[in-house]
């Protein structure tokens, strides 16, 4: 069944040339038949030569010219997303795309309209920054308090949809806020929304990590902008 399920997966990347072949190789390989959708946010490191000169029948490569952020690339993604379900991929292999089989249950039964990947139930993690553990909770304490959801991690770059349930949000956050609004707007909109643990190899800032404390408080903004102004 898995291998027949047609899914497309949408990587946003941005400087991410040391990890980006492994991350497609590993969602090729994922048990399901994807259709993966590339969007470089005017990479500067070699990645958008990379993918250029990269070449397979299940990947589309798409370009921005000048760097937009991971919402703008993530919109770009879905807007030529052609199966039914929609999975995010982060480009930096600190997600495992054989856990979409554990997310996308929920979808095919009709259960979920969207399903989050938590780092924060039972799955395997590397122990990372007790700070960023914290910046995170309170963040999507914040978010479920708003939203009046039960999520353990707004925050999560995995998450899965239903294409025909995606395309009926108006999305406009350009960077990380990407994940504030869609939480915001999905329990606006009364979604089915369904949370499973995932694995999690988070890495450090010497390996490349990009979001830090200053995205916490601009997700703290976007959160009450969202709620009271959007």
């Amino acid at each position: 069944m898995a291998e027949r399920t047609k899914i497309s997966v949408v990587i946003p990347v941005y400087n991410e040339v040391a990890t980006i072949g492994r991350v497609i190789e590993r969602v090729l390989d994922c048990g399901f038949d994807p259709e993966i959708l590339v969007v470089d946010d005017a990479s500067t490191d070699g990645t958008a030569k990379f993918l250029r000169e990269f070449s397979h029948p299940q990947v589309r490569c798409f370009f921005h010219s000048v760097n937009r952020g991971k919402g703008a690339a993530l919109r770009m993604g879905f807007a030529a997303a052609k199966n039914p379900y929609v999975f995010v991929q982060d480009a930096d292999l600190e997600y495992d795309p054989r856990d979409y089989a554990a997310m996308i249950g929920p979808l095919l039964d009709g259960r979920a309209d969207m399903v989050y990947g938590s780092r924060f139930l039972s799955g395997p993690h590397r122990v990372m920054f007790f700070w960023h553990y914290v910046a995170n909770r309170a963040v999507t304490l914040l978010s479920d308090m708003i939203s009046d959801l039960n999520l353990t991690d707004m925050e999560t770059g995995m998450k899965g949809f239903v294409r025909e349930k995606l395309m009926t949000l108006k999305l406009n956050a350009n960077r990380f806020t990407f994940e504030p609004e869609i939480t915001a707007k999905a329990a606006r909109a009364r979604w089915r929304i369904y949370e499973v643990p995932v694995s999690y190899s988070g890495r450090t800032y010497e390996e490349g990590k990009k979001i830090g404390l200053r995205d916490a408080l601009t997700a703290v903004c976007a959160i009450l902008y969202y709620r009271f102004f959007d």
